[in-house]
């Protein structure tokens, strides 16, 4: 993981670089009031303060005669309240060094995406550079904690669904589990392997094809004040996913190792909770598997029990995250939380709809999502609210179960799957379910290619509102 002490620092008057923060409103005004060295230097790079475009201008002028060195002049939306990937491109692109910012202050959200902006995953391959930090300087060092929490959590997603699922498998998200429970004195306890067969069928049932390499388990960690309020956190852990007897095409098992990016969400988050103290008592739960295929596999057809007794048709196996999350929902339910936040990489029918930035919001709470959708909206972490539609739970419909696991036809996928889920959680307890990508496909200023959080810094703005001292 990369140490993030060294991106921000307080600003005590030290050394640093000047990075000129301008937006096209205050664009103008500083071009008049600089030499005329400046203006032709601006000129040359047709530099007009657009968002994340940014120039850096040699000693000339002024700067030169008092042996100066080189300044930045940097494009934002809005200086006046910088958002989270406005410094990014700087974070990154900038020469190892110290860095003031004339102009603008950098909030919390700033904060955090010029420090995650110098992770790299750097695992399997040298890093593209290897220049020191680019340290910060900053006027509110109270938000340099919470920024730099913020990145080291956003970074372990990113390293965990990067990881290839050779590395990654069932038994190495127990290890970081437990890592996780040891380091904040939690509780911790595993299920596992065919002692899943009579409390958590759907997860003995899809994992019990890879049951010899990499069994089965439900992972769960408890922490806090058993007084304080209870909630429980649920991440899908599907380490790798080839369809099972329903198969993908190589194409679409291309990127399956990210299938455990729901359990990575969750992850990250319990270890926000618990790092800042936050007065819950945390459950977190993760159903890990691998969908692989062998003589045990669960076949087309086959009826699988569940935790909660309701009785299952399998029509795809491909159709397996809604299986293990149903056994966590009902094992999350059992502790009688007062909120359930799930996290899954579960339907590709939500990146159709949404594509790979939005998160698809499912809620049964209409408080419970109008705090995540305006929490993400204020730290620049969108989800997009689609509807637990009832009438579409007619698909789900078995002749001889209770309901079956995937619904024909493809129509409404991200819908149905939404819906299987629910009948896991009793009407009455608030329940959110980010269908989330966890992976970005294109490169952004801050964000590479690869694995993603996506929904992480939503969830957490709005934990830390209720629940924050």
């Amino acid at each position: 993981m990369t140490d993030f002490s060294q991106t921000l620092q307080p600003d005590t008057g030290q050394a640093a670089r000047t990075i000129h923060v301008l937006d096209k409103a205050s664009f103008d005004e500083w071009y008049k009031q600089q030499g005329e060295a400046v203006r032709q230097f601006v000129d040359a790079y047709n530099f007009t303060a657009n968002p994340e475009a940014y120039l850096i201008l040699p000693p000339i002028g002024n700067d030169a005669a008092a042996g100066e060195g080189f300044s930045v002049v940097a494009g934002v939306r809005n200086r006046d309240a910088l958002a989270s990937w406005d410094l990014a491109q700087l974070g990154f692109r900038l020469p190892e060094g110290a860095y003031r910012l004339e102009g603008a202050e950098a909030g919390r959200d700033a904060m955090f995406g010029w420090a995650v902006a110098q992770h790299q995953f750097s695992a399997y391959k040298k890093p593209e550079t290897n220049k020191g930090p680019r340290t910060l300087l900053v006027t509110k060092p109270a938000d340099i904690d919470a920024a730099i929490a913020l990145a080291d959590a956003t970074a372990m997603v990113r390293d965990l669904v990067d990881t290839p699922a050779a590395d990654m498998g069932p038994d190495r998200l127990e290890a970081l589990s437990e890592d996780l429970a040891k380091a904040h004195k939690a509780e911790f306890a595993v299920t596992r392997g065919d002692a899943l067969e009579t409390g958590y069928p759907m997860i003995h049932g899809v994992g019990k094809a890879a049951m010899r390499a990499h069994a089965p388990r439900l992972i769960e960690l408890e922490w806090g004040n058993p007084a304080h309020p209870r909630i429980a956190i649920v991440g899908k852990g599907v380490s790798f996913d080839s369809g099972g007897l329903s198969m993908k095409t190589a194409d679409g098992m291309l990127l399956m190792k990210k299938d455990m990016g729901g359990a990575a969400h969750a992850m990250a988050l319990a270890k926000l909770i618990m790092q800042a103290q936050l007065p819950v008592r945390l459950h977190l739960l993760v159903p890990a598997v691998e969908n692989a295929i062998d003589g045990r596999a669960v076949r087309p057809g086959d009826i699988l029990n569940s935790r909660k007794g309701l009785t299952v048709e399998i029509t795809n196996t491909d159709a397996e995250g809604r299986l293990i999350l149903g056994d966590a929902l009902a094992k999350a339910v059992e502790g009688e939380p007062e909120m359930i936040l799930e996290f899954a990489t579960l339907t590709g029918a939500a990146r159709v709809a949404l594509g790979g930035d939005l998160p698809a919001l499912f809620v049964n709470d209409d408080t419970l999502a109008a705090d995540l959708l305006s929490a993400g909206e204020q730290v620049g972490d969108p989800a997009w609210r689609m509807p637990l539609w009832s009438d579409y739970a007619a698909m789900l419909k078995s002749p001889i179960a209770d309901m079956v696991n995937s619904a024909a036809g493809g129509m409404a996928g991200c819908i149905t799957a939404a819906l299987f889920l629910q009948k896991f959680v009793p009407a009455k307890l608030p329940w959110a379910h980010f269908d989330t990508y966890s992976w970005r496909a294109t490169a952004k200023p801050g964000r590479p290619r690869g694995g993603e959080a996506l929904g992480l810094r939503a969830s957490w703005a709005m934990l830390q509102k209720r629940y924050g001292k």
